[in-house]
């Protein structure tokens, strides 16, 4: 027992557990008598006083089965339409499995613009937190049917690293159908060796994640890796590891040394940094140069108009944009004091000249507050 992983698995009692394609689907639809093991795993991991919130794919693949289809549909209204009728054969197929428990389930469908809304963001906290409360069972997947492009999360794995910071939760658990990552893929290297503990998420784990997704599911090891991150930035561990085990869960949370363990990151986001980093779409871009850069990363300043080079995009007031240095890479996130075009009049000039390029006295002198700011934990 990796005393690492004794710190981290045996103590969490708030866990979102993420069910992929991969493990909770058979060539005919839903796995059924798979699904029921991991309910009974979840049911007596429950009575010992810690808390699920699942995120569970498999509304396609329940739909596919229902609508007698042998192959998930690739056209976008085909694919939403088979995801409505699949949706509640998955929900019932929860509901019976978990009340031979004693526990019932509730569903919530999110699309990313649930979470980009501050107060539906806070709204679904509330009625997530009542329901653990209630000792109900949350049961949440994307929105299939409703979700555009612009709306979607792209994968669950994503969906799962999210609903972590919404929830406050300890532990992140995505089961798939492999042991964990590897140094490369498995499937066609024989050799692969799998790597129980990943300290630090860089580009050299990134590429042993690779981009290959399965059948059924959006998602492939790279996407699990990355939630990883996201989980990390808000200082909870992550754990993937290979939901055809038999007693898998129990295993986990003995810190047996299963799958591997992705450790967070030292120094943790806030709940709102976060949803400012991860759960809002920016609207336009802001190009700063060196210095400008070096201050809000190094001296953690705000934003002001002397540092901006360039300014992209057509966005107003209280708008989410990217921070960018001289490279064109992103580096930040934060919500601007001033339209995309009164920035055009003011960049390169000191504060104190805000008021005649725009004609007036201003109520800020700083573009960007560092309130209002978040660093990505990667700069």
């Amino acid at each position: 027992m990796h005393p690492l992983r004794q710190q981290y698995l045996t103590k969490a009692k708030r866990v979102v557990l993420k069910l992929g394609s991969a493990v909770l689907t058979a060539p005919d639809g839903l796995n059924l008598p798979l699904i029921q093991r991991l309910v009974g795993e979840i049911g007596r991991l429950i009575s010992g006083e810690r808390e699920f919130i699942l995120v569970s794919s498999g509304a396609i693949a329940a739909g596919c089965r229902k609508l007698g289809l042998t192959s998930r549909p690739t056209g976008i209204p085909q694919a939403q339409a088979v995801a409505a009728a699949g949706q509640s054969a998955l929900i019932l197929t929860y509901e019976e499995a978990f009340a031979e428990f004693g526990l019932k389930v509730a569903q919530i469908l999110l699309t990313h613009d649930d979470l980009e809304s501050r107060h539906r963001f806070l709204n679904a906290r509330n009625t997530l937190f009542t329901l653990l409360q209630w000792q109900v069972v949350p049961i949440i997947n994307e929105n299939d049917t409703v979700a555009t492009d612009e709306l979607k999360f792209g994968d669950n794995d994503n969906l799962a690293a999210l609903i972590c910071n919404l929830v406050g939760a300890d532990l992140l658990i995505l089961l798939t159908d492999i042991e964990g990552l590897f140094d490369r893929d498995p499937r066609e290297y024989p050799d692969a060796r799998l790597l129980k503990l990943v300290e630090t998420i860089n580009a050299g784990v990134e590429k042993a994640a690779g981009k290959k997704a399965g059948a059924l599911g959006r998602g492939g090891m790279l996407s699990k890796v990355q939630a990883a991150k996201k989980a990390g930035a808000a200082g909870l561990p992550t754990l993937i590891a290979n939901g055809l085990t038999p007693g898998i869960l129990g295993r986990i949370f003995a810190a047996e040394e299963v799958g591997t363990l992705f450790l967070p990151q030292a120094q943790k986001l806030t709940s709102r940094q976060y949803w400012l980093a991860y759960n809002v779409t920016p609207k336009g871009a802001i190009l700063v140069d060196y210095g400008a850069r070096e201050a809000l990363i190094q001296r953690h300043k705000s934003l002001l108009p002397a540092g901006i080079l360039e300014v992209f995009g057509g966005f107003g007031k209280g708008a989410a944009v990217h921070l960018m240095d001289p490279d064109g890479k992103p580096f930040a996130v934060g919500l601007t004091n001033y339209t995309a075009r009164e920035i055009g009049r003011i960049k390169g000039r000191q504060s104190q000249e805000i008021a005649q390029a725009l004609g007036g006295p201003q109520d800020y002198d700083e573009v960007i507050h560092r309130d209002n700011l978040v660093i990505f934990p990667e700069v």
